[in-house]
């Protein structure tokens, strides 16, 4: 066997390691449509944030608790919408490459991100419940980013640079308290448009 045989068996035996590891996959065009989905979500969080203002100025003031729900309902219908893309077009792509969508590796990736996601979600809802209501967009973003970094080691491993993009923008987010809002849609709009576009070019379009 020649040096250069010897070379393909080792590059061939460590992307077979590699894809038993890892769950590679996801689909970069569902990061984008997530993105685009947070976006319309966004703009129509501000629109009802701006008419509770409006009519807080006129006097005739909605309940607060009824915006929460309406806010509430919007991040779940974004939320709802992005998984199942994600998991219709990571399924298709799936069947594509021949490989399993349900397996241990699928688990492991699934864990490792729904802890810290699980965990954030509960703190921002206990954010709103005791009023702190301009400190729950930067939480959103700090505990997406490290649900993404913590199940990055099981997926494609260009996602944990998504995960360290959200916690900082995060972090930033809590020094101009009042404009959540707009730091939200580019954490999970923006950003996400651009990580999937980048995605798709890079392990989708072949």
């Amino acid at each position: 066997m020649s040096e250069k045989d010897y070379l393909k068996d080792i590059s061939a035996i460590k992307n077979m390691m590699n894809k038993s590891s890892k769950f590679i996959s996801l689909s970069g065009l569902s990061g984008v449509l997530a993105g685009i989905y947070a976006l319309i979500g966004a703009y129509l969080a501000k629109f009802i944030v701006a008419n509770y203002n409006y009519m807080s100025q006129q006097r005739n003031v909605m309940n607060v608790n009824e915006i929460q729900f309406k806010l509430i309902l919007i991040a779940l219908i974004v939320a709802f919408l992005s998984i199942i893309t994600a998991f219709l077009l990571t399924k298709k792509k799936a069947k594509q490459q021949g490989v399993k969508i349900w397996d241990a590796t699928i688990k492991r990736l699934l864990f490792n991100f729904l802890v810290p996601l699980a965990t954030g979600g509960i703190f921002s809802l206990i954010l709103l419940n005791q009023g702190f209501y301009g400190f729950v967009a930067p939480a959103t973003l700090i505990f997406y980013g490290l649900a993404l970094f913590s199940a990055s080691k099981y997926t494609i491993g260009d996602i944990k640079y998504l995960g360290i993009a959200e916690i900082i923008l995060g972090l930033i987010s809590m020094n101009y308290i009042g404009y959540g809002l707009y730091f939200w849609a580019v954490g999970f709009g923006i950003l996400h448009i651009i990580y999937g576009t980048l995605m798709y070019f890079k392990h989708d379009r072949k």
